[in-house]
Order: C-alpha cells, then sequence, then structure tokens
C-alpha cells in the first residue's frame, strides 16, 4: 500500500472524476468516469486496488464505470476513498497503464446505439422542458406559473429519489449475486410473504386513518373559526353544535382506528422482523455445523458468530422497523400529492418544496455520516476488545504490575472513541435543525401563500383549513428517508456477509455406506499419505504405517512431526492431499462422517468444556446415559473424587471453557466424556498432558482395562506416559523408528535419546 500511496503522492495533480455512490461498513460503491468504456482501465485499477493491504475484493465495470470495495472492517472507510482516488490519479497519470493510449475526449468514445439514443434525448427534454416553462412563467396565468412550480418541485424531488433508488438497487443486485432473479428483500423474507403483505396492508390503513385524523382535526378548527364545515353539512350536521358533536365522534374513531391499525401494523412487523431473525439464524447456524473444519477453522470465529449475530439480526431489524416507515412515506406521498393538486393547486408547490431539499440533505447527510459511522464504530470495537484482552489477561497484567499501563490504553482508545463520536453528534445535530428549519419555514410559508390565495378568493377557506397542517407530517417521515436508506444498505451488506458464509461449503458424507460401530474392530492403516496445510509445507509425505486392531499404539516426537495430522486425518476433519487412510480396510472418505466419528473417541491437548454442569459435560454426545454411568465414567477417569468434594457434586456449573477447573480437572472430565462414549477406537491427543504424575499413573491404570478389546492410539510428548504401549512410533518427518518401550531404548536411537533427556540421564 505505501509504495502505491507513495506513487501516488508523488504524481503531478491530477482532476480526478471518482465520487462514491454508496458507503456501507466494509463496502463502498464509485463511479469513476476514467474506466468508463475502458476495459483496460478498469482492470488495471482493479487490480491495483487489489494490491492494497486492507482491500479485500475491488471490481470496475467498464460498461457502467462502477467500482465496487470491500475492505477490512479494521480500514477506515475514508482511507478507503483516499486509496481509490489516489489510485485513479496514479493510472490517469499514466495513459499506457490505462490503456496503451492517451485517455480519449468526453466526446471521443462512441456509446452503444441504445445509451445514443438517451443520451440524446435527455439534453433535448432538458432544454424543450425549459423553454416551455420559461414562456409559461412569462406569459401563463397565476395558476399556470404555481402548476409549473409544483412540477418543478415534482421534478427536483423524482431526481433526488431516483439517485437514491439506483444506488440502493445496485447494492440489491449485488448482494443478491449474479444468479439470483429475486430481489434481496424477497430472499431475506422467503416464506414469510404473506405475512409482509399483511404487514404492509396494515401500515398502509393506519397511513391512512392518520390523515384522515388530520383532516378532522382541520374541520374542527374550521367549525370553531366559521361556524360551520361545508363538508358536514351534506351528512345532515347543519348547527355547529352538531357538526362539533359529529367530528368529536369521527375524531373519537379516527383515533382509536390509528391506536389500533398502528398497534397492530407494529406487531406484525415485530413478529415478522423476529421470524425472520430467527430463521436465517436457525439455517446458517445449522450450516456452519456442518462445514468442513478446515473452512471453519480459516474463518475466524469472531466474524462467523458476527454474521450469526449482528449480521442476521440486521436482517430482522430492516423489516421490523424501516421497512414499516417506508410504506408509511409512499402512502402519503401516494395520497396528499395527488389531493393538493386537484384541491389546492395554488399551495402544492410550497407545500411540498422541503420534499426534495429535505430528502437531498438527508440522503447527503447519510453519505458524509456512513464514514464517520464506520469510524466510530470500529474505534468503539477496538476499545471493547482491550478491555476483554485485559481483563482476561488479569494474571499477566498484576505479574508484570502493567496496571497503570493498561488503564492509560484504554483511556487513550476511550478518548479516540469519544471525539470520533462527538464528531458524528454534531454532523447529526447539524442535519435534524437543519431539517426542524426547512420544515418551520414551509409551515410559515404555506400560511402565507395560503393565507393570500384565501384573501383573494382564489383558494376556498373550508379547502386550506384541513390541509394545511398535513404536509408537515409527511416532511417529518421525509426527514428519515437517509436512516431507511442507511438502514437498508445496511442490510444488504449483512445479507451478503450471511450468504457469503452459507456459501462454504459443507462436509460432503462418504460413498460406500453406514459403518456398523459394533462391528468395528478398529485396524487402521495410512498407504502413502501425503498432507499439507495451506500455505505450509507438508505435513506428512508418504507415510505407511499401520495400527493394528485392540492394541495400544503411541505417537511421539517433536512438535510439528505429523501426530496430531494423523489423528485429524483419520477423524475426517481433514482429507489427504494423497494416499488412503484406512479403517478396516476400508477408505475413511467413502464412510459416513457421522458413523465414522461416533466409532471413535477423541480427547484434544485442550479439551472444550461447555457452559454446564459436570454431568452435563460428561454426558455430552451420549445424552440417554444413566446418572450411574456418569458417576462410573468419571471413576474411570479418576475424576470422581474431585467432583465429590465440589459443594455441588455432579450439578456444579462449571462455567465457560470450564473455567472453575484447573487444566488437569478438565482433561479428566474430556476423559470421562470419552469413556461413557465407550467407542471402540479412542485417540487419546496429549490428554494427561496437564495432570500431575500421580492422576497420571492412576489414569494409566484405568486405561489399561478401559483399552481391552478396543484399539488405542496415544500421542504423547511425556514418554512415560506410553512406556506401556503395545507399539510406539517414532515421528521425524515420517516414522523415524517403531517398536516397543523396551525395544527403542535398545536401538539407541532418536528414542533413547529423548528418554535419557525427559528422566534427566546423561547422554551417552
Amino acid at each position: 500500500m505505501s509504495l502505491l500511496l507513495g506513487a501516488a503522492a508523488g504524481t503531478r495533480s491530477v482532476e480526478v472524476d471518482a465520487r462514491p455512490r454508496s458507503v456501507t461498513p466494509g463496502r463502498q460503491r464509485w463511479h469513476v468516469e476514467l474506466v468508463l468504456g475502458r476495459p483496460r482501465a478498469a482492470d488495471v485499477l482493479a487490480a491495483a486496488l487489489r494490491r492494497i493491504p486492507g482491500i479485500t475484493e475491488a471490481q470496475a465495470n467498464p460498461v457502467t464505470g462502477g467500482v465496487l470495495v470491500r475492505h477490512d472492517a479494521r480500514v477506515h472507510a475514508t482511507d478507503v476513498g483516499h486509496m481509490v482516488r489516489r489510485a485513479v490519479a496514479l493510472i490517469a497519470d499514466d495513459p499506457t497503464e490505462a490503456g496503451g493510449r492517451p485517455a480519449p475526449a468526453r466526446s471521443a468514445p462512441a456509446p452503444a446505439p441504445r445509451a445514443d439514443h438517451g443520451l440524446a434525448a435527455g439534453p433535448v427534454l432538458a432544454v424543450g422542458g425549459g423553454v416551455a416553462a420559461g414562456i409559461a412563467l412569462v406569459k401563463g396565468s397565476a395558476l399556470t406559473r404555481q402548476l409549473v412550480a409544483a412540477g418543478g418541485v415534482a421534478a427536483a424531488t423524482a431526481a433526488v429519489l431516483r439517485k437514491a433508488w439506483h444506488g440502493t438497487v445496485d447494492a440489491a443486485q449485488d448482494a443478491a449475486g449474479p444468479g439470483t432473479e429475486r430481489h434481496a428483500l424477497l430472499e431475506i423474507v422467503g416464506p414469510h410473504r404473506r405475512r409482509l403483505y399483511r404487514a404492509g396492508a396494515l401500515s398502509v390503513a393506519c397511513q391512512v386513518s392518520e390523515l384522515a385524523l388530520g383532516t378532522l382535526l382541520g374541520w374542527t378548527g374550521l367549525v370553531l373559526i366559521k361556524g360551520q364545515a361545508a363538508p358536514l353539512v351534506g351528512l345532515g350536521l347543519t348547527t355547529a353544535s352538531a357538526q362539533l358533536f359529529g367530528l368529536a365522534g369521527m375524531v373519537a374513531a379516527a383515533c382509536a382506528a390509528v391506536a389500533g391499525l398502528s398497534y397492530a401494523s407494529n406487531l406484525q412487523w415485530r413478529r415478522l422482523g423476529q421470524d425472520i431473525e430467527h430463521d436465517w439464524r436457525g439455517r446458517t447456524y445449522r450450516h456452519v455445523q456442518h462445514l468442513e473444519l478446515g473452512h471453519l477453522e480459516g474463518e475466524r470465529t469472531s466474524r462467523v458468530a458476527g454474521a450469526l449475530t449482528d449480521d442476521v439480526g440486521q436482517l430482522g431489524a430492516f423489516f421490523a422497523g424501516p421497512a414499516n416507515e417506508v410504506l408509511q412515506l409512499g402512502t402519503s406521498l401516494a395520497l396528499l400529492v395527488p389531493a393538493f393538486l386537484l384541491l389546492a393547486p395554488q399551495i402544492a408547490w410550497i407545500a411540498f418544496l422541503p420534499i426534495p431539499i429535505v430528502a437531498w440533505l438527508s440522503l447527503r447527510h447519510q453519505d458524509k455520516a456512513a464514514a464517520d459511522y464506520a469510524d466510530t464504530g470500529e474505534r468503539r470495537a477496538r476499545l471493547g476488545s482491550q478491555v476483554i484482552n485485559s481483563l482476561e489477561a488479569g494474571a499477566t497484567v498484576k505479574s508484570f504490575c502493567t496496571e497503570d499501563y493498561e488503564a492509560e490504553r484504554i483511556d487513550e482508545l476511550s478518548e479516540a472513541a469519544q471525539e470520533s463520536g462527538r464528531r458524528t453528534d454534531r454532523s447529526t445535530l447539524r442535519h435534524a435543525e437543519t431539517v426542524r428549519a426547512c420544515t418551520t419555514a414551509s409551515m410559515a410559508g404555506t400560511l402565507l401563500i395560503g393565507g393570500r390565495s384565501v384573501l383573494d378568493g382564489t383558494l376556498r377557506f373550508e379547502v386550506f383549513s384541513p390541509l394545511i397542517g398535513l404536509p408537515q407530517m409527511l416532511l417529518m417521515r421525509m426527514s428519515r428517508l437517509g436512516g431507511i436508506v442507511d438502514q437498508y444498505q445496511r442490510t444488504l451488506a449483512s445479507y451478503d456477509r450471511v450468504q457469503r458464509l452459507r456459501a462454504l461449503p459443507v462436509e460432503t458424507d462418504g460413498t460406500g455406506g453406514t459403518v456398523d460401530v459394533g462391528q468395528v474392530r478398529g485396524e487402521i492403516a495410512l498407504d502413502q499419505v501425503s498432507f499439507a496445510y495451506p500455505g505450509r509445507p507438508p505435513a506428512l509425505e508418504n507415510l505407511s504405517m499401520t495400527i493394528p486392531a485392540g492394541q495400544v499404539t503411541a505417537l511421539v516426537g517433536a512438535t510439528g512431526s505429523g501426530k496430531t495430522t494423523i489423528a485429524r486425518l483419520l477423524m475426517r476433519f481433514q482429507d489427504t492431499d494423497f494416499g488412503s487412510v484406512l479403517l478396516d480396510g476400508r477408505d475413511v472418505r467413502e464412510l459416513s462422517r457421522h458413523d465414522l466419528r461416533h466409532a471413535i473417541g477423541f480427547v484434544a491437548q485442550d479439551p472444550f468444556l461447555f457452559d454446564g454442569t459436570i454431568a452435563d459435560n460428561i454426558r455430552y454426545g451420549s445424552f440417554g446415559s444413566s446418572d450411574e454411568a456418569v458417576v462410573q465414567a468419571a471413576m474411570s477417569a479418576e475424576a470422581h473424587s474431585f467432583v465429590t468434594a465440589l459443594p455441588d457434586g455432579y450439578e456444579t456449573v462449571i462455567g465457560e471453557r470450564g473455567a472453575a477447573l484447573s487444566g488437569g480437572q478438565r482433561q479428566r472430565i474430556a476423559l470421562a466424556r470419552a469413556i461413557l462414549k465407550d467407542p471402540p477406537v479412542v485417540i487419546l491427543d496429549e490428554a494427561t498432558s496437564a495432570v500431575d504424575n500421580e492422576t497420571e499413573a492412576a489414569i494409566q491404570r484405568t486405561m489399561r482395562v478401559f483399552a481391552a478389546d478396543r484399539t488405542m492410539l496415544i500421542i504423547a510428548h511425556r514418554l512415560s506416559t506410553v512406556r506401556q504401549a503395545d507399539r510406539i512410533y517414532v515421528m521425524d518427518k515420517g516414522v523415524a523408528e517403531q517398536g516397543t518401550h523396551d525395544e527403542l531404548l535398545a536401538q539407541h536411537g532418536l528414542y533413547a535419546a529423548l528418554w535419557r533427556l525427559q528422566a534427566g540421564e546423561p547422554a551417552a
């Protein structure tokens, strides 16, 4: 990144036409004139952006001039904007990079025939419309001029909304993916479309009731001022008293309708949002549980958790709130604009003049605030992460006497988050007060111009009075337009992240049928196995070995010699690159993963315990086991004595990851879990590394009994753990030595040297 930005900074100044179209956390869309109609420039720009650290993906479209940039959340949104502009400036400064020829003038490239018609029609319509409007304003009547002004307001509103619509449609198409025909929101709603329509109908009815209530209140004022409201005379209410009583009843009915419909619609929307969130979380989490372990380990746990919590929550939150506001805003526009044009065209333009202004201000504020919100969120995330890290590292902090240092670090991060929050607050408050000023000015203008029309007789007071307060309801909703668009784009970004998580491949099952656990003998063979983790040297290369059925086999050797990799291949957490792993002569890749893993008990070096009771953790995976079986398994794992010493015994809650237990106690609980499972094959990966020598000896005695008539594979660094094994393989870039403990000592090789080293004997 430094090379690219340094080169860009050192180039001559170039006027770059690069404009952001949408900015959401982790993704930005730009319009870059340089790449329009120039595929070579588009490829170069995309390649240059992808080379910048922090940018995970970049695409440039020479047909539309659009540039999509995805970036890591740790990169500030404003910094990404600087990177895009500098990269465009760098390419613009070097015409050969942009396509091997100087950049053509704006009028040089010949668009496609259809685009020609569009480009020609736009200026012609604009000029023609301007001339016609000018003639109407100069020579037309007062009503004509007012209608022209209203048309101008409508055109400005359409232009602002069209820009917002194109941005959201592009975002929706990008989120839905190239192979999806339906809109992303319909994909999110899924099977709940009928409920969506029902909630939408309730929202429309609620908004109609609100407008009716506003009209009735206007008629009430009209009765108080003039003694009657003409529309009510036709209903048989001829006197002021009768009209007031009638209006009181209608207002009460309208209030009840608004309250009831508002309650029903909001409840429907909230339930819809909750159900969408629940469905997506359930389906996505089920998918994550079946991911290949290699892909799951390749994703950051916090990122996966964020998709399952925050992103899935955003999918439901949009329908619980902003979607309802969109329908209410649309209903208000659909009813009020025709009403004003038909009943009071004289004041339609001034009543709705703030609409394009407020819409533009809201969208502009949201575009500007997006980077500030992203920056604030990022700084708060850093602060939260540091707080958690400092608290979790409490023992380390105290042992190094760095309490004050950690407090200063938190103060610095908190001050940065505070300043970012203040900047965002200032921008938000400026926007809110500007909208308030526009709304107040519209109210005043409507009163003045409408009042003059009433006084000169061109507008009846009976029409003016009920309409005067209605536009304010619309303007207050219009001020939320930017927030609605922002929530919409955040929803699409969240949907995109969830879909990318759901696109990760799940584990495939074998093709060779099921495995009868009761019939498994447990003979394991590796035949010319080679395997390498991505981006690393081979962990195993052309390895062949046999682990006999019904015996205890041990793997020892230095860290990185491939011991744990063998266990992972046998469990099919990974599959071999070359060669085969066989169980009873059958390739494990052909076996059902569920049946294979059901036949193998696995105890890791750092076993995971769930937040629950000790009994629940021992019973995990063998949920139907009796309390007596749980106790017997704990006794076999030498865990019963310390469990019964606890105040609640087997019902003791051990906290997240078994935080209430020591390392040795956690390993014994994990051993008890494997013993209760009673599989024909058991893998112990450093399963006694965290226990003392006395406990290790007791566990070894128990495991000798447990190992009878089953295959046990022990992976260990501590050789005292494996000295009783029937066969020991010494791993060192393959199998260096093999034999029993006594046979290996007699060979005076690597195993004997390791034994003397651990026993504290001098080297021979």
